[in-house]
């Protein structure tokens, strides 16, 4: 059974010591693809770093309750820019750099995909109703594992193959979204507003991402678990 590595979101409340968080519907989808999820804690020692990547199969990144600070990609911070996480930043692209270099399979879910694509060279709109107005709305207020809208996944890649081509219904939680594409990165799915909602790197064994939750949508919109089977399957074959 592959292990995948499985990055959490962090909180700290007042007068309380932090704590890792992490949806139990990203852990329950990589065991229902096939895989064993491993949850991994943040480090910046390289040999922390190479310890993971000797014990993981394939990385998930997942999404979180912050943004990307824009100086990762060049810009400023505007106003309508939520709160960032320096630190959990920091350790999922060193991880993902070197777990590309080890070309393992990689699966980004939402922050991830942004995370993705901003580690390739790639920028994001800061906040999308500021910044992009004639965009739908992007962040549901209803159920999340209820769709709210449909995308269009792009015929021949990674994601097709997982999903189907064509219609896609999804669900959206996110003000933030990907602007230029990273070095080597394609748009898969597009949002009816032309927002790209999923990439894929060319030049790697299996490196995708989403700007929806399909862990979310299993249920309602079944073709999700095809994301996470492909996956799983991918970073079975990625180690002898």
């Amino acid at each position: 059974m592959p292990t995948i590595g499985v990055t959490p979101d962090w909180s700290r409340s007042e007068g309380k010591p932090s704590r890792y968080e992490l949806n139990r519907a990203y852990c329950d989808a990589v065991l229902v693809g096939g895989g064993l999820p491993l949850v991994l804690a943040y480090s910046d020692d390289p040999k922390v770093l190479a310890a993971y990547l000797e014990t993981i199969d394939g990385l998930l990144l997942t999404g979180g309750a912050f943004d990307i600070d824009p100086e990762t990609y060049g810009e400023r911070r505007r106003p309508s820019c939520g709160p960032a996480k320096p630190e959990r930043t920091a350790f999922e692209r060193a991880l993902l750099a070197e777990t590309l270099k080890r070309d393992l399979p990689v699966l980004g879910v939402c922050g991830g995909m942004q995370l993705i694509n901003v580690t390739l060279g790639g920028s994001l709109f800061q906040d999308l109703p500021t910044e992009m107005p004639s965009a739908g709305a992007h962040e549901q207020k209803s159920d999340k594992r209820q769709p709210s809208h449909p995308v269009n996944v792009r015929r021949g890649t990674r994601l097709a193959r997982a999903v189907g081509e064509g219609q896609l219904m999804v669900n959206s939680t996110h003000h933030q979204g990907v602007r230029h594409l990273g070095e080597g990165v394609s748009a898969t799915a597009l949002s009816p507003d032309d927002l790209t909602e999923g990439i894929e790197v060319s030049g790697y064994r299996w490196v995708v991402g989403v700007q929806w939750h399909p862990e979310l949508l299993l249920l309602t919109v079944p073709a999700n678990l095809g994301l996470y089977r492909s996956f799983v399957k991918a970073t079975a074959r990625a180690r002898p």
